[in-house]
C-alpha cells in the first residue's frame, strides 16, 4: 500500500508542477516535461514491471491496458497522457490494498493470546515460572484466577470453574474440580486451582487450533476480483481496436489514443469506491468489514454453515423445564432453588434467578450457605434444609432412586433436594435467539442459499433440538475445529460457503469458507479470522451485509458497465482520429468522474437494509 500510495501522490504532483510550469511560468516544453518523465520513470515503470510479472504468471487483469498504454506514451513521447494513467493504476491499487487484512494478523493474534510462561509447582512445593516448551507430561501446574490454561490436564487440587466456550463451543462456565478435565487456551475463574498435565504445551488442544490455523490460511485459494473478471473481457477488445486503428492510419499515436480512453479506470476506481463506500455503510450498521473481497463473493454462496452456541443462540443457559416431584408447587421449588441459588457462582445460578424473577417469585434470604467439593450447594432457606446437586449425587446420598428422577434429557440439568426429599429436576438449555427462526427460513427464497446446516462443537441432542426450533435439518455435532475445517472445504469445493461462527474453535473453518463472519467480539482470534465482523451480535445484521453486499455489486457494475460502455464511445472517436491522447485521458477523466459519482452511492443507507 505504501508504494502504490507514494507512487499516486508522486505521480499528482507531477501533473501539478507541469501545469505550473506550463500556464503559470510559461516554461519551456522540455522543462514542463521534465516532472511527467520523472514520475513515469519513477512510478511507471514499477508498475509496468509488476504487470509484466502478473502476464507472465498467467494473470490478465483489468489494470493491463493501463501498463501497455503507459509504455507506448513514453515510446511515443506522450508523458502526461502516460503520467494520468500511472495516477490512476497507482491510486486505485493503493485505495484497493488499504482495505486488505494482513494474513499473518490471525496467527499474531492467536500467539498472542497464549501464554509465554507455565507456573510449575516442584515437589518441595516451590512454584517457579518456565517457558511453555519446558512443560511435561505429568507435571504440576498452578492456574491463577483468570489465567489462561497453558497445556491439557487433570485438575488435581482446586474447586472453580473455566471458561471453555472459545475451544469446544459449549456455552457455559464448566464447573471443576479434583479429576476434571483442564483444556490449554481456557480461561479460569476466580479460584485457583492445580492440574497435572497429560499432554506437552505443542500437543495440546489450543497448539493444534493453531496448527489448523496456519495449515488452512496457507492452502486457502485467491479469490478473482470483480473488476479483473470484466477487464478480461474487455482489455482484448480495446487491444484489437487499437491495433486496428495503427493498422488502418499507420499513425501510432492513434493506438496510444484508444489505449489511453480505453483505460478501464471505471474498473480501478469507481469499484473500489463502491467497495469502501459500502465498508463504510457497513461500519455505520456495527459491521466491520475486515476483508473487501466478502462484499463481492458473499451474493455468489448457496451453502450457510452456522455455529450453535452464541450465533443461533444467545450463548446464555436459560431454564426451560421444572419437572416437580409428587407434592411440591413449582413456585415454591422455583422460589426455594433461586434463593439459595443468589448466594452461588454456579453457572446455572443466574439462569434460576432469571426464571424465579420473569415468573415474580419472591427470593427469600438463606442461611448456613456452604458448597463441598462434589456435593452441589447447601443451605437453610424459611427454615427448610435445600441442595442443588446433580442426580447421580442425589442418588448416592440415598435421597432419592433413580426411577424417582425423570429421565436424562438434553442440555444441562441439576437437582432440587428439599427437607431429604428429592423436589425437582431443573432443566437448562441455551435459547435460540428469537430473530434466528426467521432469519433462517428467508435465507433461500430471498438469498439463494440452497443448504442450510449447523456445524457445532456442543452435543448431538443440543444441536439437534435447536436445529428443530429454528428450522434447520443438516447438523453436524461434537466436531472438533480440525473436524469442522475438512467439513467446510468439503462443502466448499462443491459451492460457495458462508460461515457464522463466534469462537477460537470457528476460526479455522471460517477461513477455508468463501466467506466467513464473526459474531460479536468474544474472541480476538475469531475477529481476525473472519472477513467481516458483527459487532453487536445480532443475526439480523447478516442479513443486512447481504443486502449492502447485493446493492455493492449492483452500483459497482453499473459503474464500470457503464463507464466502459462510455469509453467503448470513446474508442471509436479516437480511432478514427477524431481524439488525441490527452483529450483521450481528459475524456476518461469525465467518464470516470460519473463512474465515481455513482459509485458513491454505495455509502448512503436506502430505505429498506433487509428483510426481517
Amino acid at each position: 500500500m505504501v508504494k502504490s500510495a507514494w507512487i499516486a501522490a508522486g505521480a499528482l504532483l507531477a501533473v501539478a508542477a507541469h501545469l505550473v510550469l506550463r500556464f503559470g511560468m510559461q516554461a519551456a516544453e522540455e522543462t514542463q516535461r521534465i516532472p511527467l518523465l520523472i514520475a513515469i520513470v519513477l512510478g511507471g515503470l514499477p508498475l509496468i514491471y509488476d504487470l509484466a510479472r502478473k502476464v507472465f504468471a498467467g494473470q490478465f487483469g483489468a489494470d493491463l491496458l493501463g501498463g501497455i498504454s503507459i509504455a507506448t506514451s513514453l515510446l511515443l513521447g506522450e508523458f502526461l497522457a502516460g503520467t494520468i494513467i500511472v495516477l490512476m493504476l497507482a491510486g486505485g491499487e493503493a485505495l484497493e490494498e488499504y482495505a486488505l487484512r494482513n494474513a499473518s494478523s490471525v496467527l499474531a493474534a492467536l500467539a498472542k493470546r497464549m501464554p509465554s510462561i507455565a507456573h510449575r509447582k516442584n515437589a518441595d512445593g516451590s512454584i517457579v515460572d518456565v517457558a511453555l516448551n519446558e512443560i511435561a507430561v505429568g507435571d504440576t501446574l498452578v492456574i491463577y484466577p483468570h489465567d489462561i490454561c497453558p497445556a491439557d490436564g487433570l485438575v488435581i487440587e482446586g474447586n472453580g470453574t473455566m471458561d471453555e466456550s472459545y475451544l469446544t463451543g459449549e456455552p457455559f462456565q464448566i464447573r471443576k474440580t479434583a479429576g476434571a478435565t483442564a483444556i490449554s487456551g481456557a480461561v479460569n475463574g476466580d479460584a485457583a486451582l492445580t492440574i497435572r498435565t497429560t499432554k506437552v504445551a505443542a500437543d495440546s488442544r489450543y497448539a493444534k487450533i493453531m496448527a489448523v490455523m496456519r495449515e488452512s490460511e496457507s492452502t486457502r485459494p485467491q479469490m478473482r476480483r470483480l473488476g479483473d473478471q470484466l477487464g478480461a473481457l474487455y482489455t482484448p477488445l480495446a487491444l484489437v481496436v487499437a491495433g486496428v486503428a495503427w493498422w488502418m492510419s499507420g499513425e501510432p499515436i492513434r493506438f496510444l489514443a484508444v489505449l489511453v480512453i480505453a483505460t478501464p479506470c471505471p474498473l480501478l476506481l469507481a469499484i473500489p469506491i463502491a467497495i469502501v463506500g459500502s465498508i463504510s455503510l457497513c461500519a455505520r450498521r456495527s459491521i466491520i468489514v475486515k476483508r473487501p473481497t466478502v462484499l463481492e463473493q458473499i451474493t455468489g454462496c448457496r451453502t450457510a454453515i452456522f455455529d450453535k452456541t452464541g450465533t443461533l443462540t444467545y450463548g446464555e443457559p436459560a431454564l426451560t423445564e421444572l419437572m416437580l416431584a409428587p407434592g411440591f408447587e413449582r413456585k415454591e421449588a422455583l422460589g426455594l432453588a433461586a434463593s439459595l441459588e443468589r448466594y452461588s457462582k454456579h453457572p446455572l445460578a443466574t439462569a434460576v434467578l432469571a426464571a424465579a424473577e420473569a415468573e415474580g417469585v419472591a427470593v427469600s434470604e438463606a442461611a448456613a450457605v456452604s458448597e463441598p467439593p462434589g456435593q452441589g450447594l447447601r443451605g437453610t432457606v424459611e427454615g427448610r434444609e435445600l441442595q442443588v446437586t446433580s442426580r447421580s449425587s442425589l442418588i448416592a446420598q440415598g435421597i432419592a432412586k433413580a426411577e424417582e428422577i425423570p429421565p436424562i434429557g438434553g442440555g444441562l440439568e441439576c437437582a432440587l433436594a428439599i427437607d431429604g426429599r428429592f423436589a425437582a429436576l431443573l432443566r437448562f438449555r441455551d435459547a435460540p435467539r428469537t430473530e434466528s427462526k426467521p432469519f433462517v427460513k428467508h435465507l433461500g427464497p430471498r438469498h439463494q442459499i440452497d443448504r442450510v446446516m449447523i456445524v457445532s462443537g456442543d452435543r448431538e441432542s443440543e444441536v439437534r433440538y435447536l436445529a428443530d426450533e429454528v428450522g434447520i435439518k443438516e447438523i453436524y455435532a461434537s466436531k472438533k475445529p480440525e473436524e469442522k475445517l475438512q467439513i467446510v472445504r468439503a462443502e466448499t469445493a462443491k459451492a460457495k460457503t458462508l460461515y457464522v461462527g463466534d469462537g477460537i474453535n470457528d476460526a479455522p473453518a471460517m477461513m477455508a469458507a468463501t466467506v466467513g463472519i464473526a459474531v460479536g467480539r468474544g474472541s480476538e482470534v475469531t475477529a481476525e479470522a473472519a472477513g467481516a465482523v458483527i459487532m453487536d451480535e445480532a443475526i439480523t445484521r447478516v442479513d443486512e451485509f447481504l443486502h449492502i453486499s447485493r446493492r455493492m455489486r449492483t452500483i459497482a457494475l453499473q459503474s464500470a458497465v457503464g463507464g466502459m460502455a462510455l469509453s467503448a464511445i470513446g474508442m471509436y472517436f479516437a480511432a478514427t482520429g477524431q481524439l488525441d491522447p490527452v483529450k483521450g485521458a481528459i475524456c476518461q477523466e469525465v467518464i470516470d468522474v460519473f463512474a465515481v459519482l455513482n459509485a458513491l452511492r454505495a455509502a448512503y443507507p436506502p430505505k429498506v437494509l433487509h428483510d426481517l
